[in-house]
């Protein structure tokens, strides 16, 4: 679809499948074509390294789990967020991508760690020993963002991240990690949900929720990622 306003998203996926990359982001394709975007798809992040290409791109919503990226594709991607392209993404496919690449977590502002699971005396092997119920704390800032206005905290069982983080980040959520019998820290770990960072003219977007189809659809992190994408936009 050609957008009426000449924007264009890019939309980057693939990496680890078992974050269903390509059902994942077709759940917000249409919004993005209804809001005015051209979309543009790809199976890996070569078009960052293209800057003809990545010099039209308004918004890059990412969703790629681990994976590499090639020194010219990062420094695509970031000179083109320098110099106004908004990204975007959730949970494994914008927090855990490229792993090997220091720049790219210093672009995006906050890596998966990992997600604590179930008591193991409660495990059986299946995907959902690492679904936990948590909460996701709206911190004072989100009252009155665009991204977070008017949602309320609320609650998930799902992958819990805990990320590694710095302080440029604006925060806009956390979730706190309580202290089991089984695990071995010895306090109470927060660690943001949602946030965003200023990187040159570029505005990028994150959000920890979105392991599963369910979680994407859950009327709160749905439309955190719909506000966050028009958000980050260009």
């Amino acid at each position: 679809m050609t957008s009426d306003d000449g924007r264009r998203a890019l939309v980057v996926r693939g990496g680890w499948e078992g974050h269903v990359p390509v059902a994942a982001t077709d759940l917000f394709v249409p919004f993005l074509e209804k809001h005015g975007f051209e979309v543009h798809l790809a199976d890996s992040p070569a078009p960052y390294a293209d800057d003809s290409f990545m010099s039209g791109v308004d918004l890059v919503v990412q969703c790629y789990t681990m994976g590499t990226i090639e020194p010219e594709e990062l420094r695509g991607l970031a000179a083109a967020i320098r110099a106004g392209t908004g990204m975007a993404g959730w949970h494994g496919g914008i927090a855990d991508s490229f792993r090997a690449s220091s720049d790219y977590l210093h672009l995006i502002g906050g890596q998966f760690a990992c997600h604590p699971g179930k008591d193991p005396a409660e495990r059986d092997g299946s995907p959902a020993d690492n679904f936990i119920p948590h909460t996701i704390t709206m911190l004072p800032e989100a009252a009155a963002h665009p991204i977070t206005e008017g949602i309320a905290d609320f609650d998930l069982v799902t992958e819990q991240y805990w990320v590694l983080t710095d302080e440029y980040n604006d925060v806009l959520a956390t979730t706190t990690q309580k202290v089991r019998s089984f695990d071995p820290w010895h306090r109470e770990v927060t660690s943001p949900a949602i946030w965003t960072r200023r990187w040159g003219s570029g505005k990028i977007f994150v959000t920890t929720p979105g392991h599963s189809l369910d979680v994407l659809r859950h009327d709160s992190v749905r439309t955190i990622i719909e506000r966050g994408m028009l958000w980050a936009s260009r």
